[in-house]
């Protein structure tokens, strides 16, 4: 029989956090089967930081010829204050220039790297996630001169993906990338199917989290779709939110809750959809349950 808690012997699942149009939309991600987080900065959200979900700092970007050390310090002086802190997170896209990307030329990141993250390797014994650069093949140039740079001072322990597209592609690129780096496991911190119809998001959906759930090497990811479908730059039907802060099918699967049959809009209004479409989310969701 479903119920609330079918998901959570999950411990993979994270929530990609942006500042939500409305500060009550943080109040879902306070319950259900969520278990880390991230939000492209070096400290905890305040919304989120009573909750249970275990924050996962980020060195989103780097400046050539900066000897900046920001974010080294403030992953210690949240250590010394009592925070339990496992993981970091590199660099945010450094191989794009647009759109949310770092910008960040190897060089620059690897000098940063070395300054800033291994020292947290070193001293507070902390897995340092690589780069997340972007799918396309800029990315793998990218990581590949990124390594060269280092010349061997560089340790991550696992590898953060970023994907946007069709499920076929991310199995296929998650399949790469495991080949390329198979002695680090993976996050996938990414993904969603943007501009797509409700229906291919919801079964991109839940085809992937059938499947990262089946992956050994892969440890956590983080759907692309914390915000309200107005505000949405993946297209509404990615969202977890509809325009006016309802959940959708997708935003309550993720959490472990029943479907809602709220279709994401453009604007602030709800739409509820007129057939039930929510049972290949319970279907999975039994499934995963057993898999956990």
């Amino acid at each position: 029989m479903y119920t609330l808690n079918i998901m959570r012997r999950i411990p993979k699942r994270g929530l990609c956090y942006v500042e939500p149009k409305d500060g009550n939309d943080n109040n879902f991600w306070s319950s259900g089967d969520l278990t880390w987080y991230y939000n492209y900065l070096s400290t905890p959200t305040a919304a989120l930081q009573k909750t249970n979900l275990q924050f996962v700092p980020m060195l989103w970007g780097a400046q050539i010829g900066n000897t900046d050390m920001s974010f080294y310090n403030s992953v210690k002086q949240q250590i010394q204050g009592g925070a339990k802190i496992p993981y970091v997170l590199g660099f945010n896209e450094p191989d794009g220039c647009a759109n949310g990307g770092s910008c960040v030329d190897a060089q620059t990141a690897a000098e940063t790297w070395i300054r800033q993250m291994e020292p947290l390797k070193k001293e507070f014994n902390i897995s340092l996630g690589a780069p997340a650069v972007t799918s396309a093949p800029t990315g793998f140039n990218w990581l590949r001169n990124f390594f060269d740079q280092c010349a061997g001072r560089c340790n991550p322990d696992f590898i953060p993906v970023h994907y946007y597209g069709s499920f076929e592609g991310l199995a296929s690129h998650m399949g790469q990338v495991n080949a390329t780096y198979p002695n680090m496991t993976m996050w996938i911190t990414e993904f969603a199917d943007p501009g797509v119809t409700l229906q291919q998001s919801q079964t991109f959906y839940n085809q992937s989290v059938e499947y990262f759930e089946r992956q050994p090497y892969l440890t956590h990811y983080a759907w692309f779709g914390a915000f309200r479908s107005s505000v949405s730059n993946v297209g509404p039907n990615a969202a977890f939110l509809t325009g006016n802060g309802q959940l959708t099918d997708i935003g309550a699967w993720y959490l472990g809750r029943r479907a809602t049959g709220n279709v994401p809009t453009t604007n602030g209004a709800t739409r509820h959809s007129s057939a039930f479409v929510g049972s290949i989310g319970v279907v999975l969701a039994a499934a995963l349950y057993g898999l956990a």
